[in-house]
């Protein structure tokens, strides 16, 4: 089973989870304030397979998470689809705008599992 790790700036991240969970994932939201710059943090406790983070830019979390573990990212994403094809080329850490949605949450899980067989 995949487990996402999800980092708002502001906190949020609930619908995207509940979007994960709907496509047989586990999610793991990061509380708080602030929690996007935490992402690689806990990807790396939780050894997860993913990592989602959310911000203005949409790209601060992502950064660190890159910088400090070597996690493949992609930032600065808008839309679904974007998140998608930066899975297929093999990244791991998703930076976006804020766009806290079940459908991005399910449709980034539903595209690991078949991009990696999990």
């Amino acid at each position: 089973m995949i487990k996402v790790v999800i980092a708002d700036r502001m906190g949020k991240g609930q619908n995207v989870a509940a979007g994960v969970e709907a496509a047989g994932g586990t999610a793991v939201v990061v509380p708080g304030m602030g929690a996007d710059m935490r992402l690689g943090d806990v990807m790396h406790q939780e050894n997860a397979d993913l990592g989602i983070s959310f911000c203005g830019s949409g790209g601060a979390g992502a950064i660190t998470a890159n910088t400090k573990y070597g996690y493949p990212e992609r930032h600065g994403m808008r839309s679904i689809q974007e998140g998608i094809t930066a899975i297929e080329e093999g990244n791991t850490v998703l930076g976006f705008g804020f766009m806290d949605t079940e459908e991005l949450g399910k449709k980034l899980t539903e595209t690991f599992v078949q991009v990696h067989g999990k």
